[in-house]
């Protein structure tokens, strides 16, 4: 049987040798290719005379043993593509009885199997060649960085993940003190790298590599370890040789810290920044020459999303001798414009207070003068009323008898008045006239007659002294009448009420022992008896207290000496 077996073997090669062969003598070989590609699977055959190719022919058959025909190639019939194979394979020459090469054009990982290239002559018979297709997958992998914090506890650092066919593998390339830990599953492959965060560590080399077959060299995925930290700011910039009247220094705020710090904040302890600085960032510039005031504890504070962070710098500024003749001139020149705007605000204020006085001195003047006139103007018409009201001529005869009555009394008593000094009787009978005593309407006040026995007498001088009183009185409180108003046909003869004859000094006096402007005729037709007269007298007098008062009057205008009105 064996011996059959190889004859038959024999006879085919020799059959074929003689009737035609494939370009390549190997009937049988492996060949791989990549997902997502285009993979050539050759066939080609020659035949020689008298025969010729009539049906090309592939099919495969996949690895649980299932066989599957793909696309035909009749020499009557023509071409014929499998359902479930349109679109995917096709013949790479246009002849495919010359060459039967097939082209899959989209390779799958489902594509691997056993693929026979099939080939039918006439009149010698079949002939067939198989390609064993092996379909790899080229590694796809990714690398996830994780942002570690300082004082975090132990916890990964990176992940590495890749996918292929077959499975890569994963390792790291690192000096960083951690631990790998990997994991797989059919299509997936990932590696943890583990470590403890420190500051030390960031910006250390974190790689990845995937190796592959399909690989020459393992691929490197790069990576660098971040951890994050607060800053830690340091204040340069001062370099113990700053003296008064330097220009163009700062101060400087150099921070590490990751992220770095974008925020800086100056201050001076005790005090505010001084004037004439301005901060740029992390500078804090000096923008004047120096002073001796710009001493202090500067503090920088940096800041970031881990915190913030203070740093301090104590400068001193030592006066050289230069620098202090230079301040203390400017101290002087300062003093000087100081006090000299204090003198002339002092000097101003002092101007426009003469300046306020003055004007109110005018005013008050201007006002004493409207209000002197304003009460002339008062008084003259008190009088023309007073003027008036006497010279008026009333038609009841109660009131005529009255006024005749208070005019006789009135002229009565100037004349008893008068009398005075030359009646030692009556200046036995009552009181002098006490100095500076003035009644209700301002006339000197009237004693009662009878004052008790230890009385001392009167002098010369006392005499004459009550008599002037008495006389500037009544000269003041006499109302001047008008004679053209109170003149008759008939001039008045002189009336005296007094029992004695009047003093020569007295009859001198304007209207004394006489009553200006009253007729003859009026004093005949008043003619008043002493009971007229002292009812006038009860009418609009009363006694009390040693004073005689008028009697308050509704209507009645009391003239002061003064000539103002009551």
């Amino acid at each position: 049987m064996a011996r059959l077996t190889w004859f038959c073997l024999l006879l085919a090669r020799v059959l074929a040798c003689v009737c035609g062969e494939f370009a390549k003598p190997v009937l049988s070989e492996a060949m791989r290719a990549f997902a997502d590609e285009q993979v050539r699977l050759p066939c080609e055959f020659e035949v020689q005379d008298p025969g010729k190719v009539v049906q090309v022919t592939w099919s495969r058959e996949l690895s649980d043993g299932v066989k599957e025909q793909i696309i035909t190639q009749h020499m009557t019939e023509g071409l014929q593509e499998l359902p479930g194979f349109t679109g995917q394979v096709r013949f790479e020459s246009i002849d495919p009885f010359k060459d039967s090469t097939l082209l899959i054009l989209n390779t799958k990982e489902s594509d691997q199997a056993t693929y026979t290239c099939h080939i039918s002559t006439f009149p010698t018979g079949n002939f067939e060649k198989r390609i064993q297709l092996t379909v790899w997958r080229k590694p796809i992998a990714m690398l996830e960085p994780v942002i570690l914090n300082e004082g975090q506890s132990f916890r990964i650092a990176a992940t590495c993940r890749a996918v292929g066919l077959p499975l890569p593998h994963l390792s790291w390339d690192t000096d960083l003190p951690g631990q790998s830990q990997n994991k797989s599953s059919e299509d997936k492959v990932t590696s943890n790298f583990f470590l403890h965060p420190f500051r030390s560590l960031n910006g250390q080399r974190l790689d990845c590599l995937v190796w592959h077959p399909a690989l020459q060299q393992p691929q490197r995925l790069k990576n660098t370890l971040v951890v994050h930290f607060p800053p830690d700011p340091v204040v340069v910039g001062y370099d113990q040789s700053w003296s008064v009247s330097r220009k163009g220094v700062e101060l400087r705020c150099e921070s590490g810290g990751n992220p770095r710090p974008q925020n800086f904040t100056w201050t001076r302890k005790g005090s505010g920044l001084p004037e004439g600085v301005s901060v740029d960032g992390n500078r804090l510039i000096f923008t004047r020459p120096l002073n001796k005031t710009d001493e202090g504890v500067y503090e920088c504070e940096a800041r970031n999303s881990m915190g913030a962070v203070r740093a301090e710098i104590n400068v001193e500024i030592p006066v050289s001798s230069e620098a202090a003749r230079m301040q203390a001139s400017f101290n002087n020149l300062l003093f000087i414009i100081v006090g000299g705007a204090a003198g002339g605000l002092v000097l101003l204020m002092i101007f426009i207070i003469l300046l306020v006085n003055r004007h109110h001195r005018r005013r008050n003047r201007k006002l004493k003068r409207e209000l002197s006139e304003k009460n002339e103007e008062m008084n003259n018409l008190s009088r023309q009323a007073s003027m008036r009201r006497l010279n008026s001529v009333s038609t009841d005869p109660r009131i005529q008898t009255e006024e005749c009555a208070l005019i006789r009394l009135d002229s009565a008593l100037k004349n008893s008045f008068l009398s005075l000094e030359g009646n030692s009787t009556l200046c036995d009978q009552r009181d002098g006239l006490r100095d500076g005593e003035y009644d209700s309407l301002g006339r000197p006040a009237i004693y009662p007659a009878y004052r008790g026995s230890g009385r001392r007498k009167e002098t010369e001088v006392e005499r004459e002294e009550r008599r002037r009183r008495v006389e500037s009185f009544v000269t003041n409180s006499t109302v001047v009448m008008d004679s053209d108003s109170l003149q008759r046909n008939q001039s008045p003869p002189p009336l005296s009420i007094s029992s004695g004859p009047p003093r020569e000094g007295a009859m001198e006096k304007e209207g004394w022992g006489q009553r200006e402007g009253v007729t003859e005729g009026e004093e005949g037709d008043c003619n008043p008896s002493p009971y007229q007269l002292s009812e006038a007298l009860s009418n609009h007098f009363h006694y009390s207290n040693g004073f005689l008062r008028p009697k308050p009057h509704p209507g009645a205008i009391i003239l002061h000496p003064r000539g103002q009105i009551i």
